[in-house]
């Protein structure tokens, strides 16, 4: 059973990822915490965590780790200096520490738009630390998939999706989809080192993933 770090467990959508992770076979979750009384959480799931920050040396997370999944973000309402800590400096810091262990494929939670974030607005910098810790993960080496969503919403997921390289067009899809999808990211070799856009859509996860995995 492989082991798989989840950077942002404690977020909306890592959450989701840990709960999938702990119902299935192959992988086993382990949740990167930054405070000690997040460990309960885990704990009453049966599922092992580790203390590590984003913000601080998270070298010794990666002990034993197979794969790993950054759904980390410093959230909507921090300023500027807060999105470049976590959402690049902390993806980096991942990236670097999944690059020295060894980590067999790095899937990273990114966002649709960083392709051109000068059209994000009020998103720009958020965007454009993205776009930077994308690029990064892209060049490190590593066996990588990334997956650049729409808006998240927090309805109840159906499975059901829309998938591209470039969409070429805005929209939503929900957090458990999300989620989902960055599991399946996990199996080789769906997804390898590909980066995507996801909305949700009329095609089922695995069929869309597995097409465009083929078509790549």
């Amino acid at each position: 059973m492989e082991k798989i770090l989840i950077a942002g467990a404690t977020g909306q959508t890592g959450k989701r990822v840990v709960e999938i992770l702990n119902n299935t076979e192959n992988f086993k979750p382990v949740a990167m915490i930054r405070k000690e009384e997040q460990k309960q959480i885990f704990d009453d799931m049966n599922v092992e965590s580790v203390m590590a920050d984003l913000e601080g040396d998270i070298d010794h997370a990666f002990k034993g780790i197979d794969r790993a999944i950054f759904a980390a973000g410093s959230g909507g309402s921090t300023g500027p200096e807060k999105t470049t800590a976590v959402d690049l400096e902390g993806a980096k810091k991942m990236v670097d520490g999944a690059k020295k262990h060894k980590v067999k494929k790095f899937i990273m939670l990114s966002a649709m738009g960083t392709d051109e974030p000068e059209k994000g607005g009020d998103l720009q910098h958020y965007l454009e630390a993205k776009n930077e810790a994308d690029e990064y993960l892209v060049d490190s080496g590593i066996v990588y998939t990334i997956v650049q969503p729409g808006a998240l919403t927090d309805d109840m997921g159906l499975a059901k999706v829309k998938l591209a390289p470039k969409l070429n067009e805005r929209g939503e899809i929900s957090r458990d989809d999300v989620a989902f999808l960055l599991v399946m990211c996990l199996a080789d070799p769906l997804g390898k080192n590909m980066a995507f856009q996801a909305l949700e859509g009329k095609e089922s996860i695995k069929s869309a993933l597995v097409e465009l995995s083929q078509n790549n």
